[in-house]
């Protein structure tokens, strides 16, 4: 039972909408309406401003980890925070409040697994930043990033549920991104940069 109050509190958690309110409350913009559509910070960064896309990737980070740890303090164990996890990030990519169309769960893994995993998140932050850094597509680190997730923690020994949770979140985010890779390998997505 407790297992699975923590899974409904990491998906509501998660699926707070932080980016499409502070997209909202900066010029009425509508984050669902402009750009790619996505309600994450790299959308809200194009579409609303700097300001409120680093305030956008903060609060997904937070939502992530709070979930993790609003698990572990409701149950103690380690499987409720994995669950939990992954379920805050199925709550970003489909929260309820917006007709289940929502960002594409990479802030809010690394919220999550900077808390069940701490190095092998660093690591991947590293890899998709160095990915971003040589390519300028935020799409191409972040799929890098979910491929590298559970390897990574598993090659880390990790605890078994947050390497499983890795896994399902890798893929999660991969599929998450499946538009973004037809995109890219038909050489038409957006770069680092470039306005909405």
């Amino acid at each position: 039972m407790t297992l699975l109050l923590s899974v409904a509190l990491g998906y509501l958690v998660g699926s707070i909408p932080f980016g499409f309110l502070l997209a909202r409350r900066r010029g009425g913009v509508d984050i669902r309406r402009t750009g790619s559509g996505n309600v994450g910070a790299t959308n809200v960064f194009r579409s609303a401003g700097v300001r409120a896309g680093l305030m956008t990737a903060v609060l997904d980070v937070a939502k992530g980890a709070g979930a993790v740890f609003a698990a572990w303090a409701l149950t103690g164990t380690g499987n409720a925070g994995a669950a939990a996890g992954v379920a805050a990030v199925a709550g970003h990519v489909y929260p309820v409040w917006l007709g289940f169309r929502g960002g594409k769960g990479v802030a809010t893994a690394f919220g999550a697994f900077t808390v069940l995993a701490p190095l092998p998140a660093l690591a991947v932050l590293a890899i998709f930043g160095a990915v971003v850094r040589v390519t300028r597509y935020v799409s191409a680190g972040s799929v890098a990033a979910a491929v590298s997730l559970g390897p990574l923690v598993y090659i880390s020994a990790g605890p078994p549920a947050a390497t499983r949770a890795a896994f399902v979140v890798g893929c999660l985010i991969l599929f998450a991104h499946r538009s973004n890779l037809a995109r890219l390998l038909a050489g038409s997505e957006r770069r680092l940069g470039a306005s909405a």
